[in-house]
């Protein structure tokens, strides 16, 4: 091969050598991008400072207001309404007019009691007379059966003496029969006088008894208050025509108003022994809106359970005027009180069993024992304002004044580093 076509067959691969030379010269050369530092991301927080305190877990439910001593009025007798005096949801003070039914309709049966009772006191009467007659009447038997005796032993001795007959003995002797007949009778009819006269009497105290319970059903024809009280419900209006035991209307003392609430059966041991150990349980009704909670006392558990728990019986304390009967309220009973709980803000329990602490600017995990909810009736601190709901916790890693996040995180976790907000 001749020098000139070497040169040629070389020159490329030559200029692609110096080439690459030159861009790793240059890429060796050039100047380095410093390294970027990793921070670490700071959250900011709210705490709460822990204040461990005797505090009573509190119990939601919901009740019924009812009243053991609600008085229905009832018709003492069928009869129209004369008069209805009062309205549903009326206050009446005692022995205010109610209801009036109309006295006519009583009337009649009255009256044929009445005329019965004095019929009685007539056949007493003429027993006692009969009897005196009976009396007399014995005595008059009683010689006429001697004289038939002698007509019978005249008779015979004439028939003896053949002075007589036998037909005169025959009806001497019938009628000395027919004396001693009536004589029986006689006696009799006085035996039996003890026994019609009971019967008699018998009859005269049950008629003088339904005269006294008509005249008591008129008495009661005209319905007064017998108590101060709050007319439940007006069941008739003036002119209906009623039947005996219709009811009328329902009245109920205020202040005897209780709230029937389903404890749920976890809790029933636990508060059947503090009943038993003579414990105030108070409870507060919600009546919803600005109004002030009604305190109320847990008083007994009812006498029969079910599977989901047993009913407990509170006693308003105060306020009862504010509530009506069949109204559903919401309760918070408070439970037995316990010392070393903690009441945080339902946001600072995570997972349900566990709350966060700050210290050293990190997060610091501690498992607690949740215990119930607290809302306070009647409580206004910075750290829980009126009417705010929390949890009870109890841990026993939790110092006073240790600082529990309450600010919700998503990614809450062991070491998280965070900035306590002002």
């Amino acid at each position: 091969m001749r020098l000139p076509q070497l040169y040629k067959l070389m020159l490329p691969l030559l200029i692609l050598v110096l080439a690459s030379g030159i861009f790793a010269y240059l890429r060796a050369t050039r100047p380095q991008k410093p390294v970027a530092a990793i921070e670490e991301r700071v959250w900011r927080v709210g705490v709460e400072p822990a204040r461990l305190q005797l505090l009573a877990p509190q119990l939601a439910l919901y009740g019924k207001v009812e009243n053991p001593n609600l008085l229905r009025i009832m018709a003492a007798g069928p009869a129209q309404v004369a008069e209805v005096a009062v309205r549903d949801g009326q206050h009446v003070l005692p022995g205010a007019l109610l209801v009036s039914l109309d006295d006519r309709d009583f009337l009649p049966a009255l009256h044929q009691a009445e005329a019965l009772e004095a019929e009685l006191v007539a056949l007493i009467q003429s027993e006692g007379l009969r009897h005196a007659r009976d009396q007399t009447a014995l005595e008059q038997e009683r010689k006429l059966l001697e004289l038939a005796q002698a007509g019978v032993e005249r008779a015979e001795r004439l028939k003896t003496q053949r002075a007589g007959s036998d037909a005169d003995l025959d009806a001497a002797e019938q009628g000395l029969a027919q004396q001693r007949l009536a004589v029986n009778q006689r006696e009799r009819d006085l035996a039996d006088h003890p026994a019609r006269l009971a019967a008699l009497e018998a009859r005269l105290a049950s008629a003088r008894a339904r005269v006294a319970e008509i005249a008591l059903d008129r008495e009661r024809a005209v319905v007064r208050a017998p108590f101060a009280g709050l007319v439940a419900g007006v069941e008739v209006a003036t002119g209906d025509q009623v039947k005996a035991d219709a009811q009328l209307l329902r009245l109920y003392a205020p202040a005897e108003l209780e709230v029937r609430a389903r404890i749920p059966a976890p809790y029933q041991a636990e508060i059947g022994a503090a009943l038993a150990a003579g414990e105030d349980l108070l409870a507060w009704a919600d009546l919803g809106g600005e109004a002030t909670p009604l305190p109320l006392r847990l008083e007994r558990l009812a006498g029969e359970a079910q599977a989901s728990g047993v009913d407990g019986l509170f006693r308003v304390l105060a306020g009862a005027e504010a509530l009506r009967l069949g109204q559903v309220v919401e309760l918070r009973l408070e439970r037995p009180a316990r010392e070393g709980l903690v009441a945080v803000p339902s946001a600072a329990v995570q997972g349900g069993n566990r709350l966060y602490r700050v210290g050293q600017g990190r997060l610091q995990g501690l498992p607690v024992e949740v215990l119930g909810t607290w809302l306070p009736a009647a409580l206004a601190t910075t750290a829980a304002p009126a009417g705010e709901e929390r949890l009870l916790v109890h841990s026993p890693a939790l110092r006073e004044g240790d600082a529990i996040l309450v600010t919700p995180l998503p990614h809450a976790l062991e070491g998280l580093r965070v900035e306590v907000a002002p």
